[in-house]
């Protein structure tokens, strides 16, 4: 380890009495609590969605590991991102938090063979070349014209699992296109289709063998001959996210025939599971919300697949589906900063707005509508943890449906706004491509719609003016119009989106402004 850290005196290896004060971020991360059957691909797939992982050192007696990311800004997108949100392995919660030491020096340490191994194989993964020959061959890689769309078995279904609950799933590790589900030789299964192959990759070692819920529904995951999926019809069975537009076909299909048997047979869901923990989750999602869904017997406990994921469509003999709610509550702003205009270019990232409450009596809290509940899951998913005008904003599905515009006469000041008709929605646009590059907030910026006439020069005077200090900036060489831009913090790129997004560059060109997977 780099003993030459003053920090690093061994702070890391005694018990911990809660957690330690937070250290000042760093790309190595200290994980706490990992069982003891980990393998180093797991631990490595937890922070593959930030970036590249450079080294890893698990310390088995302990329980504990380090991960060393590429930069510091994935580690920090990383923590972020898992901070509101615990990560899982092997349906036990994982602690994340930055450690004292700056980089991992592992080259003499004993054992590292398998960790390097690992790693090797995740890099020749993410390089798109083959593994090495000793490397583990179960880590898979990603041949040259291998499809990006998953097969997924269900086994021991005993509990109905929705499209829906797929997409929240399989969301965590890239954006989903396309979903397909059938039943085949009495099995529940799925076709699903990513953005990138790359993407199919991660969720495949991450999930492929994991219960969605415990000791049932078992994840079977293998890679489609498909390279694309033909979705028809928007309904239960099938989901194009690219294509809003489509019908919805011969109205909703009920359950197929073995769901509907498994669900006459109460035994298989009451005996073993009975219990407010009956179904707790096997893989981690955030806000456990406790749904119970009352009339499946064995009395459900907290799902943590959250109400978005159990839409009440699916017909489930007398049982009333929750909605899913595309309403959430944002607590923990700056009041003083904070506008509904501000929080509609802020959430519009992630889905359209259409409306947003800040609160008459306590302005440091709001209500933001999105368009519907997956743009509301992925919105708090990427928002909640950040910090926003010098607050961790905090997000969660609000008990409202709905928002209430004001009464006419009703003292309002400006807090409620309909943003329903406005032109600045990211995603009306059936097929759009904005539905491909939705990334975690990020210290790099992509700006688009740049006219010619605007030069470097002009726009890195834009941003310090916002207040933001430019670390780096570059044109796209085949595209003037593009331009990826490096501030100083993750806070300063959130502040300086909201702020310069759709600013007026002249001959009637708006900037465009979005959060960037790479850096420069």
């Amino acid at each position: 380890m780099n003993s030459s850290t003053p920090a690093a005196n061994g702070n890391d290896n005694k018990k911990f009495k809660g957690d330690r004060p937070p250290c000042s971020p760093s790309r190595v991360l200290h994980l706490r609590k990992i069982p003891s059957d980990v393998t180093e691909a797991e631990v490595i797939s937890l922070g593959l969605p930030f970036g590249k992982v450079t080294n890893l050192l698990m310390l088995k007696g302990k329980s504990q590991a380090f991960l060393e990311m590429a930069s510091e800004e994935a580690a920090v997108t990383m923590v972020n991102y898992y901070t509101p949100v615990t990560p899982h392995l092997r349906s036990q919660p994982i602690f994340i938090q930055y450690s004292n030491h700056r980089e991992l020096k592992t080259d003499n340490l004993p054992n590292q063979a398998r960790a390097q191994a690992a790693l090797q194989a995740v890099s020749a993964v993410q390089s798109g070349s083959l593994a090495l020959p000793g490397a583990p061959t179960n880590e898979g890689t990603v041949l040259p014209g291998q499809s990006p769309v998953l097969r997924i078995i269900i086994e021991n279904l005993f509990y109905p699992v929705t499209l829906e609950v797929l997409h929240q799933i399989f969301s965590k590790f890239g954006t989903v296109l396309k979903i397909i589900t059938f039943t085949k030789n009495n099995q529940f299964q799925a076709l699903l289709q990513y953005a990138d192959p790359l993407n199919a990759q991660y969720a495949k070692m991450a999930l492929d063998g994991q219960n969605i819920y415990n000791a049932c529904c078992t994840l079977r995951i293998d890679f489609s001959k498909l390279t694309s999926l033909n979705v028809k019809y928007n309904n239960d069975k099938s989901r194009d996210f690219t294509r809003l537009d489509l019908p919805t076909g011969d109205g909703h299909p009920s359950l197929e025939p073995p769901m509907a048997a498994a669900f006459g047979a109460p035994g298989i869901i009451s005996s073993p599971y009975a219990g407010a923990a009956g179904f707790a989750p096997a893989i981690g999602f955030p806000q456990a919300t406790g749904l119970s869904v009352p009339a499946v017997p064995g009395a459900l406990g907290p799902l943590t697949i959250t109400s978005s994921a159990v839409t009440g469509r699916m017909a489930i003999p007398g049982a009333s589906g929750i909605p899913g709610n595309s309403v959430l509550l944002v607590t923990n702003l700056n009041p003083d900063l904070i506008t509904p205009h501000g929080l509609f270019i802020l959430f519009g990232v992630y889905g359209d707005v259409h409306r947003v409450k800040i609160m008459f009596n306590k302005k440091e809290n709001a209500l933001v509508q999105m368009a519907d509940a997956n743009q509301a899951q992925l919105a708090m998913n990427h928002l909640s943890g950040q910090r926003l005008y010098g607050k961790v904003l905090r997000a969660t599905l609000s008990k409202h449906q709905a928002v209430q515009l004001p009464r006419e006469g009703q003292e309002d000041q400006g807090l409620t706004k309909d943003f329903s008709n406005s032109p600045l929605h990211r995603f009306k646009k059936p097929g759009s491509k904005n539905f491909q590059n939705i990334f975690p907030p990020s210290a790099t910026l992509h700006l688009s719609n740049i006219p010619p006439s605007v030069t470097m020069d002009d726009l890195k005077n834009l941003f310090t003016e916002a207040g933001c200090s430019v670390k780096a900036f570059k044109f796209f060489q085949k595209d003037r119009k593009m331009a990826l831009i490096q501030l100083g913090s993750v806070e300063e790129a959130i502040q300086a989106l909201i702020e310069l997004h759709n600013h007026d560059l002249g001959e009637n060109h708006h900037l465009r402004v979005s959060f960037s997977k790479s850096t420069i």
